[in-house]
């Protein structure tokens, strides 16, 4: 296998065509784009094994879509394109890129499989997937990834990392701490923006390296959000003309203003104003309007600190936060409606007065007591049900959080646990920048990520993408009653059990989807698995399976990221009475049934 994580580069404006194909020769000679995993009788397989990725992290309905190979293909490769497990189209491929023109149909996920076709003697075999978005509008499907270095980089470097963030199909991008002072974001003025400054924790910020991000992002259809707080400003916010009656405060008395207090290096405490207060909007929304002059960023990640208390405004009157942030965001929106704009609820604080807002998404920071695999999934369904089913979720939760206090590794099943129930649930997770998230404070980087976690994430990332209009486009969560023929497993349906393989479903109408998601050796049911306990789970091979259906069913298929790079195959099944009984090839972490009905 491939580590894909070392993704090609694509073709850009610093980055010749010859060059990107030197690239990949030489990234092949050290990787090995040659198969070399076993076969079924134990031997070496000579088949080819490619490595993929698109030029762009979704399309526009109408656009042509570019997928790049290595090695060269040599004419024994087809692709086929798929909807819903459904083949739309098929051709032969050569070269080391090939171009399709989608269905001009908006908001759709697509699979491309690469494979070898079935000869005398020789079954089908799948050499690579990649997962394609058509999707006017980011915010359907939001896949949220983050910047925290802005240092002094080569347009090289950046390209890198923004081609390893296309490659996971990130299609929005939070740009952290990217700002001079909470209250004043912008250095310089928009005229003259200040080449290089220091942030609140004394790096330095290159100005150009934020510009470079956005650029290389916006050629890939990455949207760019800057990062800020709605009420954050520092010790020396007065004399920027932030006043004094724009703060909150502990008291009645205002003897002492709310603030959250910060050691060195930072440079100051952050002080707490009223998003509420239309002087602070004001005030802030002229700050962001020099942001918006400076760089062409496409809107605004605001933040805040969580459930402060009882807390003061100047007047000595109690202060209505999530009523601020609401009052906050709609002021903000208003003053530039074409923007975007999302509002961390932290572990839900504000959620409700967020999600009646006009904000894009939903975005939840979770932290305790919210610690098991159900709590994620529930702050998805309660998000869902807050915005009417019209906004998506997209959670910050840090997995492997306390082995981020020091240098070392990713457990790889913790993360894949994680992101398996977030996206079964049609959530996204907000994991993957310059390094994996492993820390609210984003540019801490002492965990690295795994090789394997390297490959199998990529194909987690390309199975949510391809499978989108079934996780995260409509549907009815329900409780299925699935049920072993074989007892290779045991079933409960969600919430998560361990011991057990737990039964999610979703009723579309003409079709019933039923995740399976694997607990069986479960070492813990916390998602944030402090101590990266948790284990791979026992792969099922060849489960037999029984379901009674509504009404009549003409196909069954399935897929899983974990079983042939997430390409979805039909499964035979026979009808007993009013039940069916199938077999599914095999479940690890995550598997995805799909019941379609006459």
């Amino acid at each position: 296998m491939q580590d894909f994580a070392r993704t090609m580069k694509r073709k850009v404006i610093s980055f010749r065509a010859d060059t990107a194909m030197l690239w990949i020769a030489a990234w092949c000679m050290m990787t090995g784009c040659q198969g070399d995993e076993p076969s079924a009788s134990g031997t070496p397989s000579l088949t080819i094994h490619y490595t993929v990725s698109s030029d762009k992290a979704m399309y526009q309905p109408g656009e042509e879509v570019q997928i790049n190979v290595a090695p060269a293909v040599n004419g024994t490769v087809n692709v086929r394109y798929k909807f819903t497990g459904k083949v739309i189209e098929e051709s032969v491929i050569s070269g080391t890129s090939f171009t399709w023109n989608p269905p001009t149909l908006d908001f759709r996920g697509y699979m491309a499989e690469l494979f070898e076709p079935e000869t005398e003697g020789k079954p089908e075999q799948i050499l690579a997937t990649i997962g394609i978005d058509i999707s006017s509008d980011w915010t359907k499907f939001p896949r949220y990834g983050f910047l925290s270095r802005f240092d002094d980089m080569t347009e090289l470097e950046v390209d890198n990392i923004m081609e390893y963030l296309n490659r996971h199909h990130i299609n929005g991008i939070q740009y952290y701490d990217w700002h001079y002072k909470h209250h004043q974001p912008l250095a310089g003025t928009p005229d003259n923006p200040t080449p290089v400054y220091r942030d609140i924790i004394n790096r330095e910020i290159y100005f150009e390296t934020v510009k470079k991000y956005i650029d290389a992002g916006h050629a890939r259809n990455m949207k760019a959000m800057f990062y800020n707080l709605v009420y954050g400003a520092l010790k020396d916010a007065a004399a920027n003309g932030v006043q004094n009656e724009w703060y909150i405060f502990t008291n009645a008395a205002r003897t002492e203003k709310d603030k959250h207090p910060l050691s060195p290096p930072f440079i100051s405490d952050i002080f707490i104003t009223d998003p509420g207060n239309t002087g602070w909007q004001q005030y802030l929304m002229d700050e962001s309007r020099n942001v918006y002059s400076a760089l062409p960023f496409d809107g605004f990640h605001m933040d805040q600190l969580g459930n402060r208390g009882t807390r003061y405004d100047y007047n000595g009157s109690i202060v209505n936060l999530p009523g601020g942030f609401q009052s906050f965001i709609e002021t903000i929106d208003a003053d530039d409606p074409a923007r975007y704009n999302v509002l961390n609820a932290v572990n839900q604080y504000g959620q409700s007065a967020i999600a009646e807002s006009p904000v894009d998404f939903l975005y939840t920071e979770v932290w305790g007591p919210n610690d098991t695999y159900n709590d994620l999934a529930n702050i998805i369904i309660q998000n869902n049900s807050l915005s009417d089913q019209q906004l998506q979720t997209v959670l910050a939760a840090y997995v492997n959080y306390a082995l981020a206090d020091s240098p070392g590794y990713f457990n790889t099943a913790s993360v894949l646990m994680a992101d398996a129930v977030i996206f079964a649930f049609g959530g996204a997770h907000l994991e993957l920048g310059e390094h994996m998230l492993g820390k609210e404070y984003f540019p801490n980087n002492n965990l690295a990520m795994p090789d394997d976690l390297k490959r199998e994430l990529v194909v987690y990332y390309d199975f949510m993408v391809a499978y989108q209009n079934l996780l995260r486009d409509g549907g009815i969560f329900n409780d299925p009653m699935l049920i072993p023929a074989d007892g290779k497993l045991q079933f409960k349906n969600w919430p998560a059990q361990p011991g057990n393989v737990a039964v999610v479903g979703k009723d579309f109408g003409t079709r019933q989807v039923l995740h399976l998601l694997n607990f069986t050796n479960a070492q813990t049911m916390q998602w944030r698995d402090n101590g990266g306990v948790q284990t791979v789970p026992t792969e099922v091979e060849n489960a037999r399976l029984r379901f009674t259906p509504p009404k009549p069913v003409a196909k069954v298929w399935y897929a899983s990221p974990d079983f042939q790079k997430g390409a979805s195959g039909e499964i035979d099944f026979v009808t007993t009475g009013n039940q069916i009984s199938f077999t599914i090839p095999a479940l690890r972490y995550w598997s995805m049934i799909v019941i379609e009905y006459h």
